[in-house]
């Protein structure tokens, strides 16, 4: 039988799938990212209001 594992079709025009590469292990929550963005542009507001 043939090899059990899955090929990708050689014409994918340079196309690298990096899923199985390696994970972060630092891990934000989108909850998290909103909440800096928001700190970051008050602070910056205020910046210009001085």
């Amino acid at each position: 039988m043939a090899d059990e594992r899955i090929q990708m079709p050689s014409g994918m025009g340079g196309l690298v799938r990096y899923f199985d590469d390696a994970k972060s292990k630092i891990r934000f929550k989108p909850e998290h990212i909103v909440a800096f963005i928001l700190v970051f542009v008050i602070f910056v507001i205020l910046l210009h209001n001085l």
